[in-house]
């Protein structure tokens, strides 16, 4: 939560030491924040806890919805696959909302406490429309407009959940002291691996007593679920750092005034002059004449409560210079889309059987190898690397977080190109069996000719993902921390709903004329491998852009994160 100081209670008489207080923090009676009694791991373990919960229950209906919508429904597939596409592209942009309501107007502690009541709310009404869909009474359109309804319920708090609450606990730590500015790197690194961990009972146990006992249990244990990941959270309150602003300004309109003020004079001042200032100089390293500067500029019309400080145009840069970074992940976010989508229609043909007896299903290849892999790797990087690499650089990361994203992207680069050969090898040996016009029966190949593409494609997740939630939010000010990772979780979301656009649109193309496409039916006259080194294509453009610009980014974003 962001507050102003003008909110806060005056402290007490016996205020603590000032060697123990942490700056610009309150605790939840608005007294300044004790370092020995408030925050780091002790605050930070029910935030993830709460963080955990909550993916457990977002997980626990979304991966099984495509089979509700056409089993208890009666929806086709295609309809299907397009409401739940329209489903997540809507969830995984309304963080960017949840993020500016946030740090501009709520705070993020209130945002949290909001999103969880009305993910409850939205995860208890799912529970009651899953018993409509075999009732008659209430006509044919109630039962579809309330699970709609509920069903975008659920991403709204969504929305405002996901980024404040890992913002939030990122806030536990001060970057200030050392051994505190150490554990938020390892609290990124545990927030990802525990969250995927999250994720793997859901698909492995809610899936099936959605399937097999009854839909509306299947919906309420997550609401369940969600109710103790409030419990959890509002439990910890009394351990809490609680940002402060000392400005006590809106973070949006001090930034959109920034812009603001810098287009209405872009064309009346030409240049940018310094003695045109309020009476400060404002770094620029490269001596250009930069837009955002001449929001500095002032106007004897400008009243004084409407000028821009130094500190307003910094901040509005570094939110501009996330721009490209964000751009050139979008090459490794189509990429991450895979695994869950044509990584599975992929594995379907393989040889799966571990022992004659044993076959492991398709769709749990993602979690034998991506889940296992992320969660050991993490620990291994956070427990192994790290150290050693600390030790070598002096860097509280390990090494520079851009260039741990760039190896992250290279690794995916690497996945891709390795499914494209692999695909390549499949279809040549469908073709040498005559196995093309059917869908139906194993490819002599063994599943472990997969195992590469998955493992680089979790390692990958491993360098990129932590990373990119690491440099989203230390590049943005204190009060905008929200926005930094809402954008962030917009990489994945965008990418996913690119994937699905170049899907549509090259099958479209590619089954002109009467021709099966690239992603026909039978997939063994299917072409995934172009579709692969498509994106192997994308993806080393991308990678290459982005390390032309990091090669000349400044030196916060590449040495000292």
């Amino acid at each position: 939560m962001t507050i102003s100081i003008s909110d806060a209670v005056t402290p007490e008489p016996t205020a603590p030491l000032l060697s123990d207080v942490v700056l610009d923090s309150v605790d939840f009676k608005g007294r300044p924040s004790v370092r020995s009694k408030s925050g780091i791991w002790r605050s930070a373990s029910f935030i993830i806890s709460a963080g955990v919960a909550e993916r457990f229950a977002y997980y626990g209906i979304s991966s099984n919805l495509v089979s509700y919508l056409t089993n208890e429904m009666g929806q086709s597939t295609a309809s299907a696959a397009a409401n739940l596409n329209a489903w997540f592209g809507v969830s995984s942009l309304l963080p960017i909302v949840g993020g500016f309501v946030a740090d501009s107007f709520s705070g993020r502690f209130r945002m949290i406490c909001i999103a969880s009541v009305l993910y409850i709310t939205g995860l208890g009404f799912l529970a009651i429309s899953a018993t409509f869909t075999s009732s008659k009474t209430l006509g044919d359109k109630f039962p579809i407009i309330f699970f709609y309804f509920s069903l975008y319920l659920v991403a709204l708090a969504q929305g405002g959940f996901l980024p404040c609450t890992e913002t939030f606990g990122a806030d536990q730590f001060d970057s200030e002291v050392d051994h505190e500015s150490r554990a938020k790197c390892s609290f990124f690194n545990w927030w990802y691996c525990l969250s995927v961990g999250g994720i793997v009972v859901p698909l492995l146990c809610i899936t099936y007593i959605q399937e097999h006992v009854s839909w509306f249990l299947g919906f309420a244990i997550p609401a369940t679920i969600m109710c103790l990941a409030l419990i959890l959270f509002l439990i910890g309150i009394p351990t809490y750092r609680f940002r402060v602003t000392a400005h006590g300004r809106n973070p949006f309109m001090r930034i959109g005034r920034v812009f603001f003020q810098a287009a209405s004079r872009k064309f009346r001042y030409a240049c940018f002059n310094p003695c045109l200032t309020n009476n400060t100089i404002i770094k620029n390293d490269r001596n250009e004449n930069v837009f955002s500067d001449k929001a500095l500029i002032i106007s004897d019309d400008l009243l004084e409560e409407n000028i821009s400080t130094v500190t307003d145009v910094e901040d509005a840069k570094k939110l501009l210079s996330l721009t490209p970074i964000w751009i050139t992940s979008l090459g490794y976010s189509i990429i991450f889309a895979q695994p869950s989508t044509l990584f599975t229609k992929q594995a379907a043909t393989f040889d799966r059987h571990i022992t004659p007896a044993i076959e492991i299903p398709a769709a749990s290849l993602q979690q034998c190898f991506i889940t296992a892999v992320i969660m050991i790797g993490l620990i291994l990087y956070d427990r192994a690397f790290v150290p050693i690499a600390r030790s070598i650089t002096k860097n509280p990361s390990g090494i520079p977080i851009l260039h741990r994203i760039g190896f992250g992207f290279f690794l995916s680069l690497i996945s891709i190109l390795f499914a494209a050969f692999v695909e390549q090898k499949r279809l040549g040996i469908a073709k040498e069996f005559a196995l093309e016009d059917t869908s139906t029966g194993y490819i002599p190949m063994s599943v472990w000719w997969l195992a590469p593409q998955y493992i680089l494609s979790a390692v990958a997740d491993v360098f990129a993902m932590v990373g990119l939630q690491e440099f989203f939010y230390n590049e943005v000010a204190s009060d905008l921390k929200s926005i930094g990772l809402s954008m962030y979780l917009s990489i994945l979301g965008v990418g996913s709903l690119l994937s699905s656009f170049m899907v549509s649109m090259i099958q479209q193309i590619s089954s002109a004329g009467g021709e099966d496409g690239w992603f026909a039916d039978d997939v063994n006259r299917a072409h995934f491998d172009y579709f692969y080194w498509l994106l192997a294509a994308i993806s080393a453009a991308c990678l290459t852009t982005f390390l032309i610009i990091t090669r000349s980014s400044s030196p916060k974003a590449s040495t000292e994160t």
